[in-house]
């Protein structure tokens, strides 16, 4: 459920974009409602609100969501000071290498692979099943960012439905073959090694 929470501001987002421009007045001030710009100021003020009401619950928010909510304020508001997109094109291809990064960096940091981290309380595998995973982690943010970058700067018709339904979609099949993967190798849990951290 938690990766899906991201998504509730990319809703918001796609939904005021879709929305012809027009302008409305509210308590006397006139404003732009619909297109990239109030969509942008949108996915600002909701990711405060969700992150926000997460925190308010949780009392803490996972590091990925603050990666999440800091690259929607500095991308979606240098969007708006410089009135580009260019900026918010940027955001989902950075975040997901950034992802990546933290992915890789955890065969060399720490005594376990990020992946075991988050998924280490509900399940037990053999250190490599843990390490295949990781891997395949990586390269799924590797593709996610790539695949954003070019739509956004080749089919700039289509890119802020690619942006919302197509990260949606490749997340979705992505989860689907982990959990397919991870059925196959659950019957090796009884033998799996003690070792904290895998040999790479």
């Amino acid at each position: 459920m938690k990766q899906f929470i991201d998504f509730i501001p990319l809703l918001l987002f796609f939904i005021v974009y879709k929305i012809e421009p027009r302008i409305v007045d509210i308590a006397g001030h006139s404003l732009t409602v619909g297109g990239i710009y109030s969509a942008t100021a949108m996915l600002i003020v909701s990711s405060l609100v969700v992150y926000g009401i997460l925190f308010f619950k949780q009392r803490k928010l996972e590091k990925s969501q603050w990666l999440t909510l800091i690259a929607c304020l500095v991308f979606g508001s240098l969007t708006l000071a410089f009135h580009s997109e260019t900026f918010l094109k940027w955001k989902a291809p950075v975040v997901n290498w950034l992802f990546a990064l933290a992915f890789a960096g955890s065969h060399f940091i720490g005594d376990k692979l990020l992946i075991k981290r988050i998924m280490g309380h509900a399940l037990t595998l053999p250190d490599a099943v843990w390490t295949r995973l990781n891997v395949a982690w990586i390269g799924f943010f590797l593709f996610c960012g790539a695949a954003n970058l070019f739509v956004a700067f080749t089919y700039q018709s289509i890119w802020v439905d690619f942006k919302v339904f197509g990260s949606l979609g490749m997340t979705v099949l992505f989860l689907i073959a982990q959990g397919i993967y991870l059925s196959r190798h659950l019957h090796d849990t009884d033998s799996a090694p003690t070792n904290t951290k895998s040999e790479d």
